[in-house]
């Protein structure tokens, strides 16, 4: 006589970040002559009302965020050049070039074209205005597109105190545009060596933490997103993601393309006496307050689709699931309740 039996597979893996998960699963089927199971009492688990964070850890490094090169359109032959490790700032020499200073101003786009009185309006001119009026030099009035005599005169003045011909002219190599100050973490140049072309690599000035994300997990990169961070040597803190870079990798060397995160330092103090070293940081994918939750152990996969819990006096409720997060998921059901009791694995 056939009776049925309760064969129960495996129990729980579970992805944080994906939502995927396999689950305990219990399929009823036929089998001749089985002998009754003796199983211990079925664990259990009580429903609860709690708020769950979806969460993803990875580990980065402190430094001073991702390097970028820096290169100049400069002609002529290298003749000064920083050390690794130096901060530059707004209007000072980033390098030198004929052993005169090539500055650095402050942008988001590079100079283009040379830049002389009656040429056409542009974006550029404006950068040059905001540099010059930010240093002192700032006889135009407001800055604009507009490259006027009061220009000029402006950029004649600043060329003087910084020992160079005075033009009134500015040349597309004659300074380096960065966003902002910068830190050299390299050198690729040396004295010598043709001005024009990748001289350096630089970072910005702030503590910061640079994470590297597989493709797979590009939703964690979201501009101005706020991260946990809890630095080695250091102190807890949070960081704000600034930057977004992609690197192409090297398919030759089995490397893949990555996702590169600049995430700032909230707090800079947290990183006091710490140069370097791994920090952890945790991404909060999403967040749920007041919803009922079990651990994802007590999920069943039902033969008709979908997920049901079983109270401990064998009813099967079916049940959407929401978020994962730190061993509980998040479910809703017909006849769920605070405080009831399920069947879990764990």
């Amino acid at each position: 006589m056939n009776r049925k039996v309760l064969v129960a597979a495996l129990v729980v893996a579970v992805v944080l970040g994906t939502g995927g998960v396999v689950v305990l699963t219990r399929v009823a089927s036929d089998q001749a002559n089985a002998a009754p199971l003796r199983n211990a009492p079925a664990k259990t688990a009580q429903v609860e009302k709690t708020n769950l964070a979806d969460q993803q850890s990875l580990t980065g490094q402190l430094g001073y965020g991702a390097e970028r090169a820096l290169a100049s359109r400069k002609g002529g032959t290298v003749t000064g050049l920083p050390k690794q490790g130096d901060v530059v700032e707004r209007g000072k020499a980033a390098f030198w070039s004929d052993a005169k200073p090539v500055p650095l101003f402050h942008g988001e786009i590079p100079l283009y074209r040379d830049l002389e009185q009656g040429m056409p309006n542009g974006p550029d001119v404006k950068v040059v205005e905001e540099n010059l009026a930010a240093l002192g030099f700032a006889d135009f009035g407001a800055p604009d597109e507009k490259f006027t005599y009061y220009t000029a005169t402006a950029l004649k003045k600043w060329q003087k105190a910084n020992g160079l011909e005075q033009t009134g002219k500015l040349g597309s190599g004659d300074v380096v545009v960065q966003p902002g100050a910068i830190r050299v973490s390299s050198l690729t140049a040396q004295l010598g060596a043709p001005a024009g072309g990748e001289l350096m690599k630089v970072t910005g000035t702030e503590r910061a933490v640079t994470v590297e994300l597989e493709q797979s997990k590009q939703r964690l990169a979201k501009q101005g997103e706020k991260v946990e961070l809890s630095i080695t040597g250091g102190k807890p803190t949070t960081g704000t993601i600034t930057g977004i870079t992609r690197s192409a990798g090297d398919p030759n060397q089995g490397q893949k393309p990555k996702i590169v995160l600049t995430i700032s330092v909230d707090d800079p103090k947290a990183a006091d006496g710490v140069e370097s070293g791994n920090v952890t940081a945790v991404f909060t994918v999403a967040k749920k307050q007041n919803v009922l939750a079990v651990p994802i152990g007590a999920l069943l996969a039902l033969a008709e689709g979908g997920y049901g819990l079983v109270t401990d006096d064998g009813k099967t409720i079916p049940v959407t699931v929401g978020i994962f997060a730190k061993g509980q998921v998040e479910v809703q059901g017909e006849g769920l309740r605070e405080g009831m009791r399920v069947v879990t694995t764990e």
